[in-house]
């Protein structure tokens, strides 16, 4: 997990400043409160909340590990993956990896979100269905000023969300990723 002090966060209650004090009042069930209502639903039910990514890269990568060298295990992958396809298939699914890719420890197979809504389906599904495997799940953020996905080492450690057991992921690549596109941009402004 990422250090939480080398983030700055924005106040959740941006936006919400000068309101009148919420109500003590419980619910029903004596335990939950009573909000006050206003009609509305929130924006989050149709669109993701920036910084989230509401384009083609989508909101949030779903990685679901197995150990290859297990057979059970990649016996129930290949069998979740297949499931996947055939209930999800407006979901896009990646290549069923046979072994680790990238930052990622152990073999896995990708699924990517766009909506609130197919979060709201298939994260409690794969809670279910998941089975013994374990699972990252990890937001794309863009930079509101660039358009780029230059927090990726943060979206996949202090962003994230495991189910299962977390996996040590190898952070490397994010920091050469940053070192090369700083490379980059040092040497279009000595080319200027």
């Amino acid at each position: 997990m990422a250090d939480p002090s080398l983030y700055s966060y924005t106040s959740p209650l941006a936006g919400y400043e000068n309101l009148p004090s919420l109500p003590d009042e419980k619910a029903a069930d004596g335990k939950s409160y009573v909000n006050p209502q206003t009609g509305v639903l929130s924006k989050s039910y149709e669109k993701f909340c920036e910084p989230l990514d509401n384009g083609g890269r989508g909101a949030f990568d779903i990685h679901i590990y197995y150990f290859q060298k297990n057979a059970k295990q990649v016996q129930y992958a290949r069998e979740l993956w297949e499931r996947i396809r055939r209930e999800f298939p407006e979901l896009r699914i990646y290549k069923f990896w046979e072994e680790p890719i990238g930052p990622h420890p152990v073999a896995m197979f990708e699924v990517n979100l766009f909506t609130p809504a197919q979060f709201g389906a298939f994260i409690p599904w794969l809670v279910i269905y998941r089975g013994p495997l374990s699972v990252l799940v990890h937001p794309n953020t863009v930079n509101t000023q660039t358009g780029e996905h230059d927090e990726q080492e943060r979206d996949h450690t202090q962003r994230a969300t495991w189910m299962g057991d977390r996996m040590p992921l190898d952070l490397s690549l994010f920091k050469r990723m940053a070192e090369a596109k700083a490379q980059r941009a040092a040497g279009l402004a000595a080319g200027a």
